[in-house]
């Protein structure tokens, strides 16, 4: 894939004007405030893996319309009780929570690791275990990015950025976990999981790649590539739909999260990404409120910086709370 994008100069000045309702905040307080009326009924199940330096626990917690999220929690071994550093995880589209030995590095630099399985995912390239149990019935184009699309009330992310906030209030309800260093990360799918939660609820750390879910409009005009395409798909349909699609889009876009992010904050970007293109990346990280840092990598796609930006990040935190 040849550059396509902007230049990375002109990407660090990359300010696009945000779309962003006038009852964006109150929207968001009111779903979170539904959800939460529910008790959060986490547990923490112990797990036999097998493995000597780890400790995983299956997880449930109650989410969004108090439907239970599974997930994992890995620790360093004999640390159930220690104030640990957390991070949590949400996992790319697509994906689901798989297996807990997938996920080991985190605990094995001296971390609680606590990943988020995605309601209805999990088919695609990794195993999830969480149904959605309130699908939206209107009409959408295979995939999830326009399910219940006509209405922010039902539109599917709604549902996961709510489950997402509760991840981080499960996640400090472990005794293990440090309630006042908590981090959040993932990549594309994760990654815009991620600022949805910054921009919602208080952590310490905030650690995206190659976010996707930013600059919805943008991405669709710019790439044909999925799972954006599928918005595309979708109002070549709806033609009618188009501009009740983006107002929808609007209560969940990434620019609006990190503008009330503060976080400190480390992105990655690829700069050949055809599928989260490095602009809507910038786009998210030039609005982003609080101190922030971004890494680029140049001649990749949407893999990013892979396990070069791992290492970034964890140099990132041990800089941040100290090792």
């Amino acid at each position: 894939m040849p550059f396509f994008d902007l230049s990375l100069e002109k990407l660090y000045e990359y300010y696009p004007q945000r779309n962003e309702p006038a009852d964006f905040d109150a929207f968001w307080q009111t779903t979170l405030a539904e959800t939460r009326q529910r008790p959060l009924e986490v547990s923490f199940s112990p797990l036999e893996t097998g493995l000597k330096l780890i400790d995983s626990y299956d997880v449930r917690f109650s989410g969004f319309g108090g439907q239970p999220i599974r997930g994992w929690l890995n620790l360093p071994a004999g640390q159930q009780n220690a104030p640990l550093a957390c991070v949590v995880e949400f996992i790319g589209y697509g994906g689901g929570r798989d297996l807990a030995i997938n996920w080991l590095f985190w605990a094995a630099a001296g971390y609680a690791h606590f990943i988020m399985d995605t309601r209805g995912q999990g088919s695609s390239w990794s195993r999830g275990d969480t149904p959605d149990s309130e699908p939206e019935g209107d009409p959408h184009y295979p995939g999830f990015m326009t399910r219940g699309i006509q209405n922010p009330k039902s539109y599917y992310y709604r549902r996961v950025f709510s489950d997402a906030v509760r991840a981080v209030e499960a996640a400090r309800a472990h005794p293990a976990v440090d309630k006042n260093r908590v981090a959040i990360t993932g990549g594309s799918q994760g990654g815009g999981i991620t600022l949805a939660t910054a921009g919602l609820t208080e952590v310490q750390a905030v650690l995206p790649d190659v976010p996707f879910l930013c600059h919805y409009r943008h991405a669709t005009q710019l790439v044909a590539s999925y799972p954006y395409a599928e918005i595309s798909n979708y109002c070549k349909v709806h033609r009618d739909k188009v501009e009740t699609v983006f107002e929808t889009l609007s209560y969940f876009d990434g620019l609006n999260f990190a503008a009330r992010a503060k976080a400190p904050a480390l992105f990655s970007a690829g700069l050949m990404d055809d599928i989260c293109p490095s602009s809507t990346v910038f786009a998210a990280y030039n609005h982003y409120a609080g101190p922030k840092q971004i890494k680029t990598y140049e001649y990749n796609n949407h893999e990013g910086g892979a396990n070069f930006q791992t290492l970034e990040k964890l140099n990132f935190l041990q800089l941040l709370w100290g090792k």
